[in-house]
């Protein structure tokens, strides 16, 4: 980057961030989004690749550090980059999907402009447009916690981050071109641990020594476990919340789940499977990397480990087993334990239902019979610069009324403050995943059958964990409750891929007539403008 782009971008950056009174520390990023041969299951696809890495490269920061990502769209197509579990406090602009930000152009760049406020933990990043996450353009976040605020265990010896995923033979244009014609994917053809088929990923150890792992399913379409042969896992932090410290032998990750876990190379000095399979599949894909002693005496030996396959028991009593440190400090140093979620009164009931089905002959997913439908322009754009047209506010129910499927831009409008009580209701016999942008919310309580108001009564109001993404078993519900405490419009979606790309998602407007900075920030103004809200203007510096 010339030096004087890199003058101007700095204070484009520092103002931004002045508006909000900010003053920590700047992180800078110069990305180039290349297609590229990769090889992953041992055949030539065309992946996606960042400085030419498959997967990206990490994002290392501190709680509350200003990361600006200049990101050059070297591809024939627009592309995006969002965030998974950044909350983008204030300023769901930079969200990076289709309903806040216009798509870098083929041969342009856009500056991203993120703080991660208050926040800490293991996370990633991926390209939301299309089917693009079917080609890579993946990578791994991580939030340290600062110097001054203790972590309720050692530093590791080491800290490794671990993406696994399904992953198919064909590009993602064919993937693609298969939904568009109204039809399902197969079963994916493999799984990855960080880019590379079985055996293709090693981690080395030294004897003794604990590291920790952290783990992100950036897959498509599957639950995965995994496990390490002959070692046990301690569950430190999910998604940003420090955890009741429980021990495994493996552990499942559902499709968009982040996690850390603790291990200790106290076996006999020789390489180890790494294991990776898909939960709830028949057949069932199972993948391996190497766990490798800096003194070892020989290669791994015998079969892979297994691990659990079909039981929804042993994932359900795992996921309710995972709590909260209410001891820990989070990213402030105030216990965990300090904010009382189960003495607030919820003001607002939403059921959200998925379902599955035919439009017009091809196939479609949707919400509360909703399947959503890309609007023309962003709809954050069109919120601010009040274009009609765009979308309905309340264009979705709070209910499922059990109707057709219809096509949509659904968007469910919510308070500033509230403190709501969403229910995912899953009728089907597959395993849902349900990620929502801008917020960490209390996983309450899941079970199977139809949930009721008595259903309530077996909630943990006391040390639920606090996540951004959550399962729903076959046949089940998943309850959260969350503070609707971020201004903005935000994506709440399926992260089976395919699902969302055919209508399982929508958008939660949270809204607030203040003007305050305090609230919101303004429009960035390196903002692109797209569809109705081309030719406009953002703002003065």
């Amino acid at each position: 980057m010339p030096l004087h782009s890199a003058v101007a971008l700095f204070y484009a950056a520092a103002s931004l961030f002045a508006i909000a009174g900010a003053e920590d520390p700047y992180r800078f990023y110069s990305w180039n989004v290349t297609y590229g041969d990769i090889y992953p299951l041992g055949v030539r696809q065309t992946g996606l690749l960042i400085n030419g890495q498959f997967p990206g490269p990490d994002i290392h920061s501190v709680t509350n550090d200003n990361l600006i990502i200049n990101v050059y769209n070297n591809l024939n197509e627009s592309f995006l980059l969002s965030w998974n579990g950044v909350q983008q406090r204030r300023n769901s602009y930079e969200d990076g999907v289709f309903g806040t930000t216009c798509p870098i152009p083929p041969g342009k760049n856009f500056t991203y402009m993120l703080q991660v406020k208050d926040q800490i933990g293991s996370f990633y990043y991926y390209p939301s447009l299309g089917f693009h996450k079917a080609a890579g353009g993946f990578g791994g976040i991580r939030i340290l916690s600062r110097p001054r605020i203790p972590v309720p265990f050692p530093d590791p010896a080491g800290d490794y981050t671990v993406l696994i995923g399904d992953w198919y033979k064909s590009n993602h244009t064919v993937l693609q071109a298969h939904l568009d014609g109204g039809k399902k994917l197969p079963l994916p053809d493999g799984v990855l641990i960080n880019g590379r088929g079985p055996g293709g990923a090693s981690f080395n150890v030294e004897q003794g020594k604990t590291y920790r792992l952290r783990i992100s399913n950036v897959g498509l379409q599957n639950s995965l476990n995994f496990r390490i042969q002959n070692h046990r896992l301690t569950l430190v932090e999910v998604e940003g919340t420090h955890t009741l410290q429980t021990t495994y032998s493996s552990i499942d990750l559902h499709l968009g789940q982040s996690c850390s876990v603790l291990f200790t190379a106290d076996q006999p000095a020789q390489d180890y499977y790494i294991v990776a399979s898909t939960r709830f599949t028949n057949p069932v894909l199972t993948t391996t990397a190497t766990l490798r002693y800096s003194n070892s005496a020989g290669p791994v030996s015998g079969p892979p480990p297994g691990g659990p396959t079909i039981q929804i028991d042993w994932s359900l009593n795992q996921a309710r087993s995972i709590r909260t440190n209410l001891t820990a400090s989070g990213p402030r140093p105030n216990p965990q334990g300090s904010y009382h979620y189960g003495l607030i009164n919820t003001t607002r009931t939403i059921r959200l239902a998925n379902s599955a089905g035919q439009v017009n002959g091809k196939q479609r997913y949707a919400v509360n019979s909703v399947s959503f439908v890309l609007p023309d322009t962003p709809l954050k754009l069109a919120d601010y610069f009040k274009i009609g047209g765009v979308f309905r506010p309340g264009s979705i129910s709070d209910n499922p009324y059990g109707g057709g499927i219809y096509l949509d831009t659904s968007v469910l409008n919510a308070d500033y403050r509230a403190f709501v009580e969403i229910v995912f209701e899953n009728t089907e016999n597959i395993i849902q995943s349900w990620h929502l942008n801008g917020y960490s919310f209390f996983v309450v309580g899941m079970d199977g059958g139809q949930w009721t108001a008595a259903s309530r009564n077996g909630y943990n109001l006391r040390d639920a964990v606090a996540r951004c993404t959550t399962q729903v078993y076959p046949k089940s519900w998943t309850a959260i409750y969350v503070a609707l405490d971020n201004v903005g419009i935000w994506n709440l979606r399926s992260e089976y891929w395919a699902r969302q790309y055919l209508g399982q998602q929508l958008y939660l407007r949270v809204y607030t007539d203040s003007t305050s900075l305090r609230d919101e920030y303004p429009i960035p103004k390196n903002a692109l403008l797209c569809g109705r809200a081309a030719g406009r203007s953002t703002r003065p510096l």
